[in-house]
C-alpha cells in the first residue's frame, strides 16, 4: 500500500466523478420518466466522441467548444429517436425496448466501423498535457480533467435548477412520479417523455464530447462506460441527480484508491467497478437512499415521494 498517494489519487477520483456523474445522468432521466433501460447510451458517447473529432479535423473547432454544437445537435437526435422509434413500443414489455435499444447500439456501432474504421482515434491539442503544478501539496492536476470536472458541476446544477424551479422541469417530474396524474393536470406526457427522452440522449453526448478530449475511442468505446453508469445508477439510488453525484464519486473513488493507494493493476479497474455493482444489488438493492433511511435519526422523520429524477418534493408535486 501506497498511503503517501491517498491526497493525489482522492483528487483524481474526484475529477473523474465529475465525468461519470455527467455520462450517467441521461441514462437515469430517460428510466425516470419512461421507465426504458437505454442500452443505446454507449453509442451515443461513442459517437458523440467521434463527433468532436470530425468538427475538430473538419471545421477546426476546438474541442472544448464542441459540446455547444455537439449537445443541442444530439437532444434533436434523441427527440427523433423518441418520436420515430421509442414512442412505437409504449406499453410493451420490457424485453422489447432492451431489444430496439440494444439494436439502435449496434446499427451506431457498425456505422462507426465503415466511417471511421476500428483505429483508435484521439483528439491532441498543445493544452491536452497542461497541468497546475501545487507544490506544497506535491500535487498535479491536469487542466483538462478539472476543465471536464468544472462541467459536470454545472450540469448538476442546472438540472437541479432545470428540474425545481421550470415549469417543464416540474411538468418531467409530474410525468415521473404519475403518468395519469401528470395527465390530469394538464401535462401533455407524449410531447414531455419526448423533450425527456431528447435531453437524456444531448446528456449522454456531453458526457461522449468531454470523454473525446481526454481518453482515446474507437468504435466499441462507451459499453465499458455504459456498464459503470449503471453501476452509478445502482449505487445513488436513482432518487435524485445528487445521488447519482454521489454513486459517482464512490465508484471513482473505489476505482481509482483500488490502482493509487492498493497497489491494484490499471487492467483490474473494471472488474472494481462492476464488483461493486454486484454487491450494491445483493446487499443494498435501493442504494445510498436506503441506507440513509436506515439510520436512527431518520426513521421518526415524516417521509415525502422522492422523484426519480429530482429532488425530494411533496407528493403530488407535478408542475404548478
Amino acid at each position: 500500500m501506497d498511503f503517501s498517494s491517498i491526497l493525489p489519487v482522492t483528487i483524481g477520483a474526484i475529477l473523474l466523478a465529475g465525468l461519470y456523474a455527467t455520462m450517467s445522468y441521461g441514462l437515469a432521466l430517460i428510466y425516470g420518466v419512461m421507465r426504458i433501460v437505454n442500452l443505446a447510451h454507449a453509442g451515443v458517447i461513442m459517437l458523440a466522441a467521434y463527433t468532436t473529432l470530425w468538427l475538430y479535423t473538419s471545421f477546426k473547432l476546438e474541442p472544448y467548444l464542441a459540446p455547444l454544437i455537439v449537445v443541442p445537435l444530439y437532444f434533436l437526435l434523441g427527440m427523433g429517436m423518441q418520436r420515430l422509434i421509442v414512442r412505437r413500443i409504449a406499453g410493451a414489455a420490457p424485453i422489447v425496448s432492451l431489444l430496439l435499444l440494444f439494436a439502435i447500439w449496434l446499427i451506431m456501432q457498425n456505422l462507426a466501423y465503415v466511417i471511421w474504421t476500428g483505429n483508435t482515434q484521439s483528439i491532441l491539442r498543445p493544452y491536452t498535457t497542461r497541468s497546475i503544478q501545487i507544490e506544497a501539496l506535491d500535487l498535479t492536476i491536469g487542466w483538462l480533467r478539472l476543465g471536464v470536472f468544472v462541467a459536470g458541476l454545472l450540469t448538476l446544477i442546472a438540472l437541479q435548477f432545470f428540474l425545481s424551479r421550470t415549469y417543464l422541469g416540474k411538468a418531467i417530474r409530474a410525468t415521473t412520479q404519475d403518468r395519469d396524474s401528470a395527465r390530469l393536470v394538464g401535462v401533455d406526457v407524449e410531447q414531455i417523455s419526448m423533450i425527456a427522452f431528447g435531453i437524456g440522449i444531448a446528456l449522454s453526448a456531453l458526457a461522449g464530447s468531454l470523454f473525446a478530449m481526454i481518453l482515446p475511442f474507437n468504435p466499441d468505446f462507451g459499453r465499458v462506460l455504459m456498464l459503470k453508469s449503471f453501476a452509478i445508477i445502482v449505487i445513488g439510488g436513482l432518487t435524485s441527480f445528487v445521488g447519482i453525484a454521489a454513486g459517482a464519486l464512490l465508484l471513482a473513488l473505489a476505482e481509482e484508491w483500488s490502482v493509487g493507494v492498493l497497489g491494484l493493476q490499471t487492467s483490474l479497474k473494471d472488474l472494481v467497478s462492476f464488483s461493486a455493482l454486484v454487491l450494491v444489488l445483493i446487499l443494498l438493492p435501493n442504494g445510498l437512499p436506503a441506507l440513509i433511511g436506515r439510520m436512527p435519526s431518520w426513521r421518526n422523520k415524516p417521509t415525502r415521494s422522492v422523484s426519480p429524477v429530482g429532488s425530494a418534493s411533496p407528493t403530488g408535486g407535478g408542475p404548478k
